[in-house]
């Protein structure tokens, strides 16, 4: 099946491209961006060889309806979503973190829990707790933004602004953006029958100097969600949860002895798995959002993305 890789899209004042893990992000002299959310699939900051089929659209389609659903809380950088997987919006300065915000001890904290660890980013982490339970309260932990190729590093919020990453100012600024979008994101997961676990928000500065909420948000390449149906009860038991995210990728990778380290081969991913990756993508999208999901063209990608895009820039004032 095919799927997109990359793309290669013709734009009148277009000064540069930028080619990320999952993202191509392309700067107009307008301060505009063009960002096409490929089916490219990253885990442990790698990406795989092969792409998931509908995974762009999916990412690009659940960012748009959050972003939407979230206006209210933070401005953000989104205008328009002219193509199934493309998103058209403001230029802005990324700000070099990751506001990550976790509800619950899963994921990256729950390996560092069994480590012994019981400080993340200079958050508490009680003593007691088992994989999947719940923060008393929920935690931020924030990662530098890495470089293509390299790893994204956990950071504490006074080394953030020790280091000039950020202001004390504009970090407190970010907490409590990251707080309430978290708590909106819990909101409209719990309407759904999930539980949204973690995620994580990136920020930017636009061309007026205002920070603005940018990339994805409630995504399954950014975000966990757990099924509240039978959740206490697989606790209760030891057992492990019922997940909607990237993680089981994840697992799948370390059951092949892949962890992104130096020296590891990447297991071969079969047409079989990758199918069932897109699958569970669009299990995901369907919960999510509350929406039935329309698979897109795939018969001339490219030719249709650029059409889409012509249209979209012709019907915009002069």
């Amino acid at each position: 099946m095919q799927t997109i890789m990359q793309s290669d899209l013709q734009l009148n004042g277009c000064s540069d491209k930028y080619t990320g893990k999952v993202r191509e992000v392309y700067t107009l002299d307008n301060n505009m961006l063009v960002m096409v959310a490929t089916d490219r699939l990253s885990a442990f900051d790698v990406v795989m060889p092969k792409g998931i089929p509908y995974k762009g659209q999916i990412l690009n389609q659940i960012a748009a309806h959050m972003l939407e659903a979230t206006a209210d809380i933070v401005p953000n950088w989104l205008l328009a979503t002219p193509d199934p997987n493309i998103a058209v919006g403001k230029a802005c300065t990324p700000l070099k973190v990751e506001m990550v915000i976790r509800g619950y001890l899963a994921g990256h904290a729950a390996r560092e829990y069994k480590l012994g660890k019981r400080l993340l980013c200079g958050a508490s982490m009680p003593e007691g707790m088992r994989e999947n339970d719940a923060f008393p309260e929920p935690i931020i932990t924030p990662a530098t933004k890495a470089e293509l190729g390299a790893h994204d590093e956990d950071i504490t919020p006074e080394a953030l602004v020790s280091r000039g990453i950020v202001s004390q100012q504009v970090y407190d600024l970010l907490a409590g953006y990251t707080r309430a979008l978290f708590t909106r994101g819990t909101e409209m997961a719990a309407k759904q029958g999930l539980i949204l676990v973690d995620t994580k928000y990136e920020f930017g500065i636009d061309a007026s100097g205002e920070i603005l909420l940018i990339d994805e948000i409630h995504t399954p390449d950014s975000s966990r969600y757990f099924y509240a149906d039978g959740y206490a009860e697989r606790q209760a038991k030891g057992e492990p949860q019922r997940q909607l995210s990237k993680e089981f990728v994840r697992r799948w990778l370390m059951e092949h002895g892949f962890q992104g380290k130096s020296g590891q081969q990447l297991p071969d991913m079969s047409d079989v798995y990758i199918a069932s990756v897109s699958e569970r993508y669009i299990e995901l999208y369907e919960h999510i959002t509350g929406k039935s999901f329309q698979k897109a063209d795939l018969s001339n990608v490219s030719q249709r993305m650029q059409h889409n895009l012509d249209l979209f820039f012709q019907s915009q004032p002069k």
